[in-house]
C-alpha cells in the first residue's frame, strides 16, 4: 500500500528539520566549544626566525654548526616541524640544521589563500635562499617527509646544483600503479569540486575541528605508526599546532588532492643526485610496491625499515645512524661559514 502524499511530506519535513539542526548544533559547537587558539610552544630546540619570500612568511628553527641540512615536514590536517624532531635534535650535534614550518602550518603564515604545488615549490626554495644568506653559499643536505618528497624532489631536479644529497622518508609516488603518474607537467590529482565542497562556510571550520579532534588525531597517527605505540608528545604537539587561527586552510588542499602531482614518477626519474628512500613496511603507509625501477639507477638507494611511515619516532638512533651512513657514503661535506655581514631575518 502506497503512504499517502501528505504523510510522504511530513516525514520529509521533519527529517529536513532535524538535518538543518544538526548542522546548526554542529556549526554551534565548533564556534563556541573549541578554542582555535592553543598555546604553541616550539616544536624544536634553538633559534626560531622568520624570512619573507616567495612562498610568504616562513618560520623556521635553526641551530648546530656545520654542514647546512635542510628538513622538511610532510603535509597533513596536522603537520608541523614537530616531525622532523628526533633527527634535528640529533643532528645538531654536528651539523647546521634548518627546520621549516611550511606555508599553513606551525609559526608560518597561515592566510586563507591558495595553497598547491607551487607554493610548496617556493618555500623550499626560499628556504635555500635562507640557508645560502646564513651559512654560504654551497650545496645542500636536505630531506623531506612524505608528500613534501614531491616537492623537494621537484626542486632538485631542477636545480640539482643545490643539493648534494636527497632523503625521501616514506615518499608519495611510489605504490602500485605510480608508473602511470607522468602527466603534463604542473598537472595535479585534484578531484573536482571536491575543494570547494570543504572549504565552503558555514561547515569547512565544523569539518576541519572534527578532522582534528583529539580522538580523531590519535586515530589517523595509529594508522601512520600502523600500531597502538604512537608518539604522546607528536599527539599533543598535532593537536595544538591542528588548533591555531587559519589552521584549516590548508589542509583542504591535502584532502582534496591539489598538492599531489600527476607527473611525479617524470620528476623522481630526473634525479641524478644521491637519493636514500627509508620507507614503512606497516600502516597504512606501506605500499612501496612500484620502487623497482630504482633498481637500475645507482643513485638510488630504497630501504624498507620495520617501522609505520615515521621511523624517527621509532627508531630514532638506529633511524639517524642510518641517515649519517648515506651522507658519509656521499663524500666530504664543504666547510660553511655565514658570509660577512650576512644572516637571515629574526622574528
Amino acid at each position: 500500500m502506497r503512504e499517502p502524499v501528505d504523510s510522504r511530506g511530513r516525514r520529509l519535513r521533519a527529517a529536513t528539520g532535524v538535518s538543518v539542526l544538526a548542522v546548526g548544533t554542529f556549526v554551534a559547537c565548533s564556534a563556541l566549544a573549541v578554542d582555535h587558539d592553543q598555546p604553541l610552544p616550539p616544536a624544536v630546540s634553538g633559534e626560531r626566525r622568520e624570512s619573507e619570500g616567495r612562498a610568504g612568511r616562513l618560520s623556521y628553527y635553526v641551530a648546530g654548526t656545520g654542514s647546512p641540512l635542510l628538513l622538511v615536514h610532510s603535509i597533513n590536517a596536522a603537520a608541523s616541524a614537530y616531525e622532523v624532531r628526533p633527527i634535528y635534535e640529533s643532528v645538531i650535534a654536528n651539523r647546521r640544521a634548518y627546520a621549516v614550518d611550511l606555508p599553513g602550518f606551525g609559526f608560518s603564515d597561515r592566510s586563507d589563500r591558495r595553497y598547491d604545488v607551487g607554493l610548496y615549490v617556493a618555500a623550499i626554495r626560499d628556504m635555500l635562499d635562507v640557508i645560502a644568506a646564513d651559512a654560504g653559499p654551497g650545496p645542500v643536505d636536505a630531506l623531506a617527509v612524505s608528500l613534501s618528497s614531491e616537492f623537494l624532489a621537484r626542486v632538485a631536479a631542477e636545480e640539482p646544483e643545490r643539493f648534494r644529497t636527497l632523503t625521501l622518508v616514506t615518499p608519495t609516488g611510489f605504490s602500485r600503479g605510480s608508473d602511470k603518474l607522468r602527466g603534463p607537467p604542473g598537472a595535479t590529482r585534484e578531484v573536482p569540486g571536491l575543494y570547494a565542497a570543504f572549504a565552503v562556510p558555514p561547515w569547512n571550520q565544523p569539518l576541519y575541528d572534527l578532522l582534528v579532534s583529539r580522538w580523531s588525531v590519535r586515530f589517523f597517527l595509529k594508522k601512520t605508526f600502523g600500531s597502538d605505540r604512537i608518539d604522546a608528545g607528536l599527539l599533543d604537539y598535532d593537536y595544538r599546532t591542528a588548533h591555531q587561527p587559519g589552521a584549516k586552510n590548508a589542509p583542504f588542499a591535502f584532502v582534496s588532492g591539489r598538492l599531489f602531482s600527476r607527473d611525479i614518477r617524470s620528476v623522481y626519474e630526473r634525479l641524478t643526485l644521491p637519493v636514500w628512500v627509508p620507507h614503512a613496511t606497516r600502516g597504512d603507509f606501506a605500499d612501496f610496491s612500484d620502487t623497482g625501477w630504482t633498481r637500475q639507477r645507482p643513485n638510488w638507494r630504497v630501504d624498507p625499515l620495520p617501522t609505520g611511515a615515521l621511523p624517527q619516532f621509532e627508531q630514532p638512533h638506529e633511524f639517524v645512524a642510518a641517515y649519517e651512513r648515506f651522507l658519509a657514503e656521499a663524500g666530504p661535506v664543504a666547510a660553511y661559514s655565514p658570509p660577512s655581514g650576512g644572516r637571515s631575518p629574526r622574528p
